[in-house]
C-alpha cells in the first residue's frame, strides 16, 4: 500500500493518493483543481489512477474530481447519501458510481469501506481503509471535513454560507451521531483529515497532518461530550464567520466545475484601459505588498497582497459574476491565476504590471495613500473611531474600548456604519487584515482613514485598557 498526502497551504486542504503497488492501481481522495500534481505523482510511482472519490460537496475550494476524471478516464465514486437537494448534478455525465453506507471500493488489494458520516454536510461520507495484503483490520480512515485533529467539522455552513435556513441544529445532531459511530473504531485506526490549521471548516483545527481514533477519543473536545443537546450548543458556539465565497463553491461543486481547458488566460492590459475599467465600476486589485499600496496607489483600486492569505481574501472580496483585473508582477500572473482558479475565480480578465502606478502618475494621474499610525500616535488624531476588523469571537475576547466590530469581509457591505465626519482607524490583530480593510474604504472614496500598525497586539503590549464581551473580563498587559 502506498499513501501520500498532498497539502495546499493557503487552503489548509489535504487530498490523498492511495495506491496498491501489487496491482498498479491508485485512488485519489478529495482532489482539488490542481490535477497535474496527481497525474505526476502517479507517473513517479508507476501507478495508474483508476479511481477518484471525494467525501462531500466541498465549500472552500473547487473540486478537481470532474477535471481528473475527464483526463484519466478513471471511475469516479460519488456519495448518494443525503437528501435530493445535495446530489451531484454531473454524476450521469461522467458515468459515476454512486456510493452509500456499507459499500466497498477496491483499489487493487486495498479495501475501502464507505461510512455515512453526515453532520458537516448531509451527504458526507468517510472511507475506512484496510490493506488486505497484510491485515484484516483497518489501518485508517479518510474523514474529510467530519473529524479533524483536535476538532470536528462545522455543521452551520449550509445555513450561514449557503442560505439553507434551519439546517444547522439538525446538522449538529447528525454530527454528534456520526462521532458516536467512529468512536467505536479501534484506538490504532489513523485519521487522515481533509483540512488542517487555518481552515474555516472548523473552529480550532490542529496543525499536525494526522492523528488516531484513540488520541482523539482522549483529547478532542467533541469526543468528550455524551449528550446531543450539550454537543449542539458547544459545536455551534463561536464558529468563525464563513467566507462569502463558500456559497459559490457549494453551487460550483454540486453542478460540476468548468474544465480548465475551457478557460481563457488573463491578458496584459494597456494603461489606457485602467481608467475605463475603474470608471465602469470594475474591481481592480493591487497585489503589491501592503506597505507599498499604503505609500502610493491608484485611487479606486484596493489591496490584496499576493502572499499568505491571498486566496481567502480574494474569495471574500472579488466577484464571481463579472470580470476583474489586477496590478501584479508579470512573472507572478501564472501563479496568481492558478490560485484564483482553486476557488473558482475564473473571470480574472487581465492585468497591468506593478510599474503602472508610476506610469499613472507620469501621465498626470492622481496618487493616493493610506496613512499608518502607531498606538503612541493615536492621540494626535483627536476624536477618532476605531473599526476592529477581526472576527466576532476575537473581538469578544478583547478589544479596544469604544471600537466597532466590522469583520474585514463585510466592510464594503457596512460602509454606512463607518463615520465620515471624524478620523477612522482600522485595526486587526497585527495590522495585515486592517490594511486590506482600509484599502476597501479608500476604494470607496473615503478620506481620513488610517491603519493601526501592530494592531490589537501593539495596543495590548502598550498596557492600554481592554474591553471584553466574554464572561471573564480581559486584563491589560
Amino acid at each position: 500500500m502506498i499513501l501520500r498526502d498532498l497539502y495546499h497551504r493557503d487552503l489548509a486542504q489535504a487530498s490523498y493518493f492511495l495506491g496498491c503497488a501489487a496491482t498498479g492501481e491508485a485512488m485519489i481522495i478529495d482532489p482539488n483543481r490542481d490535477v497535474d500534481q496527481y497525474t505526476e505523482l502517479a507517473d513517479r510511482e508507476g501507478l495508474a489512477i483508476t479511481a477518484i472519490t471525494e467525501t462531500h460537496i466541498h465549500a472552500d475550494y473547487v473540486s478537481g474530481a470532474r477535471e481528473l476524471a475527464k483526463r484519466t478516464g478513471a471511475t469516479i465514486y460519488l456519495s448518494d447519501e443525503g437528501p435530493d437537494d445535495w446530489k451531484y448534478a454531473f454524476a450521469d455525465e461522467l458515468g459515476a458510481t454512486l456510493i452509500k453506507d456499507g459499500d466497498t471500493i477496491w483499489v487493487g488489494n486495498i479495501r475501502v469501506d464507505v461510512l455515512y458520516t453526515p453532520g458537516h454536510t448531509p451527504e458526507h461520507v468517510s472511507f475506512l481503509v484496510t490493506d488486505t495484503a497484510g491485515a484484516d483490520q483497518p489501518m485508517g480512515i479518510f474523514t474529510g471535513d467530519f473529524v479533524f485533529v483536535g476538532d470536528v467539522g462545522r455543521p452551520d455552513l449550509l445555513e450561514k454560507a449557503a442560505g439553507h435556513a434551519g439546517t444547522m441544529e439538525d446538522g449538529a445532531r447528525k454530527l454528534h451521531q456520526s462521532i458516536q459511530r467512529v468512536k467505536e473504531l479501534p484506538d490504532f485506526v489513523q485519521i487522515w483529515p481533509g483540512h488542517g490549521a487555518g481552515s474555516a471548516c472548523g473552529k480550532a483545527l490542529g496543525a499536525v497532518p494526522q492523528t488516531t481514533i484513540g488520541y482523539e477519543r482522549l483529547f478532542n473536545w467533541a469526543f468528550q461530550i455524551e449528550t446531543a443537546e450539550e454537543f449542539v450548543q458547544a459545536v455551534l458556539e463561536d464558529q468563525p464567520e464563513p467566507p462569502v465565497y463558500f456559497a459559490q463553491m457549494k453551487k460550483v461543486n454540486k453542478e460540476g466545475p468548468a474544465l480548465l481547458s475551457e478557460l481563457p488566460s488573463p491578458r496584459l492590459h494597456e494603461i489606457t484601459a485602467l481608467a475605463q475599467k475603474l470608471d465602469a465600476g470594475e474591481h481592480v486589485v493591487d497585489t503589491r505588498p501592503g506597505e507599498r499600496f499604503a505609500e502610493r496607489h491608484i485611487p479606486g483600486t484596493f489591496s490584496i497582497p499576493f502572499d499568505s492569505g491571498f486566496v481567502t481574501w480574494a474569495g471574500w472580496l472579488l466577484p464571481y459574476d463579472r470580470p476583474f483585473s489586477m496590478i501584479a508582477d508579470p512573472e507572478k500572473i501564472e501563479e496568481i491565476t492558478h490560485e484564483l482558479r482553486m476557488i473558482g475565480l475564473d473571470s480574472f480578465e487581465g492585468y497591468w504590471p506593478s510599474n503602472v502606478v508610476d506610469q499613472w502618475e507620469t501621465t498626470g494621474g492622481r496618487i493616493a495613500s493610506v496613512e499608518q499610525v502607531s498606538v503612541a500616535e493615536l492621540d494626535r488624531l483627536g476624536d477618532y473611531q476605531v473599526i476592529d476588523v477581526r472576527g466576532a469571537t476575537e473581538y469578544n475576547d478583547g478589544h479596544i474600548p469604544g471600537s466597532r466590530n466590522i469583520p474585514v469581509g463585510y466592510v464594503r457591505d457596512r460602509l454606512d456604519e463607518i463615520p465620515t465626519d471624524q478620523p477612522v482607524v482600522f485595526q486587526c490583530q497585527t495590522g495585515r487584515r486592517s490594511a486590506i480593510a482600509a484599502s476597501l474604504a479608500a476604494e470607496a472614496g473615503r478620506s481620513y482613514i488610517y491603519n493601526l500598525t501592530g494592531g490589537f497586539s501593539a495596543w495590548h503590549e502598550a498596557g492600554k485598557n481592554v474591553e471584553s464581551e466574554s464572561k471573564e473580563p480581559a486584563a491589560a498587559s
